[in-house]
């Protein structure tokens, strides 16, 4: 593997795969993993270990009270404003990216088809308000 690297690359590959195979198992690597966080854990303190990582405040983080359906329909818009961007740019949709305004319809059109699921509101977006 180190050959097809180029030159400059080579040793770089060999000594990252003799690290690699004479690093310790997977399961071995966990477990050392679990116990080093666990020390750090006791190091900081109870106190200490809140979700908001400040000190001391105890304080539970609360989701954004934000509607999915306007974050989807924000994502559209942005397809559309970059849609407008290609086809008023002629070096944006002309030779090699002539593809380019096609990706923006199909961002359009999966964000319909997004904002519909999530319109609807069953199965996985039965949260989604």
């Amino acid at each position: 593997m180190a050959d097809r690297v180029g030159p400059a690359w080579g040793p770089v590959v060999k000594a990252t795969l003799r690290i690699v195979t004479e690093s310790e198992p997977p399961e071995a690597a966990r477990e050392s993993g679990v116990a080093d966080e666990a020390r750090y854990a006791a190091e900081r303190g109870a106190a200490s270990a809140s979700p908001s990582g400040r000190a001391g405040t105890g304080a539970e983080l609360e989701p954004l009270a934000w509607s999915t359906g306007r974050i989807v329909l924000g994502g559209i818009a942005a397809w559309v404003v970059a849609l407008v961007v290609t086809l008023v740019v002629p070096d944006l949709h002309t030779g090699e990216r002539s593809w380019w305004p096609w990706c923006c319809v199909a961002g359009i059109l999966l964000g319909f088809l997004g904002y519909s699921y999530v319109r609807r509101g069953r199965g996985n977006a039965a949260d989604a308000h």
